[in-house]
């Protein structure tokens, strides 16, 4: 169950911006140990939860590698995003209304220090495993380099130090076609709606791969000239979006994904990837286009000790997320446990993706 925390003092952005107070949306699973050394702290992606039991299944959870039986799992919603967490739905003291468009910028950095702040107030100190995948993993790297006595050992999946001009392309496409929207940020029913489905169907191309789409999209019927299956889903998945997340949300967190540059402040990406002390383990998907392979390259080249595995999935970008079978077993060898996933389990888990000709579970977008 979702919990809050609601933290009554100014705190200061990266832009000189000041949100008067926090809350932090967090979820816990399991129990602290006596020794308190057995916290695994999960960065969520762009528009998922705190609740990555629900997003990352086949990963964590009963009888998976991050199994709450063995490890007190923490992961914060992060700021910006709908899920509870201070963001464009909150009320500045200032208006007495939601922020909405005038929610400042939360970078990255912004976020790791956050994080900080909440484990500091859960009473968390020393964590066994960081780990974070996507923008998540974006956090985890601002988070080691800002603290790096902090945690034992580090995972980071299909992410990079600093993003790139591709991935900005991408988000700032994505907001052209929120801005194209006139509700967008207004009152209106279905404020926002257009735009965001618009920029739901952009993003679906960066996250997927061309194999996806022509595995799980393509047309049985010979002769068909209109009403494309990979236009229905195009179209689905901006409706799916629509239904659980806040446009303006949206439109935050793509400008803090693009913010992220590990090496700002710090000597540049070199210099502050050399400050992380964990062991780290950097997890590359070969037909990721968004975070491609020589971007997790950087990121275990700097890392003093660091190792990277480079992990096959025809879902691109989304194979983070679909391929948690894969994961868990790097992820376990990695931890150094005598733990694999029980054969029923993988079983169980590998015949559900299969089994769903054209929907693939746990996508970016959860």
């Amino acid at each position: 169950m979702t919990r809050y925390l609601y933290i009554e003092h100014p705190f200061q952005l990266e832009s000189g911006s000041v949100l008067p107070n926090l809350t932090a949306a967090y979820d816990t699973f399991g129990t602290l140990n006596a020794a308190r050394d057995n916290v695994i702290w999960i960065c969520h992606a762009l528009t998922a939860n705190s609740d990555c039991e629900d997003w990352w299944p086949g990963l964590v959870g009963p009888g998976c590698t991050i199994d709450p039986e063995r490890y007190f799992i923490v992961c914060v919603n992060m700021l910006g995003s709908t899920y509870g967490s201070s963001s464009p739905r909150s009320q500045n003291p200032a208006t007495g209304r939601a922020y909405g468009l005038e929610f400042p910028l939360v970078t990255t950095k912004d976020n790791a220090r956050f994080f900080s702040l909440v484990a500091n107030y859960l009473g968390i100190g020393r964590v066994r495993l960081l780990m974070g995948g996507s923008m998540g993993g974006q956090h985890a790297l601002e988070w080691a380099s800002l603290e790096p006595d902090r945690f034992d050992l580090l995972c980071v999946l299909a992410t990079n130090a600093r993003h790139s001009a591709w991935g900005i392309a991408f988000n700032e496409s994505q907001r052209m076609a929120m801005r194209a929207d006139p509700t967008l940020g207004t009152d209106a029913p279905d404020a926002g709606k257009a735009g965001l489905e618009a920029a739901r169907a952009v993003a679906m191309l960066s996250y997927r791969h061309y194999r996806t789409y022509v595995g799980t999209q393509s047309e049985e019927e010979a002769d068909k000239y209109d009403d494309y299956r990979a236009s229905s889903y195009q179209r689905y998945q901006g409706y799916k979006l629509w239904k659980r997340f806040d446009p303006v949300c949206y439109y935050a967190l793509s400008r803090g994904m693009d913010s992220h540059d590990v090496g700002r402040g710090r000597g540049g990406v070199a210099s502050a990837l050399g400050r992380i002390k964990a062991p780290t383990l950097v997890i590359s998907i070969d037909t990721d286009i968004l975070f491609p392979i020589e971007e997790q390259a950087v990121i275990s080249r700097h890392i003093p000790n660091s190792r990277l595995e480079v992990m096959h999935s025809d879902y691109g970008h989304d194979g983070f997320l679909t391929e948690a079978v894969k994961i868990g077993e790097f992820l376990s060898d990695f931890l150094g446990d005598q733990l694999r996933i029980d054969a029923t389990t993988k079983r169980a888990f590998t015949d559900a993706l299969t089994g769903r000709k054209f929907a693939v579970p746990g996508s970016e977008e959860v």
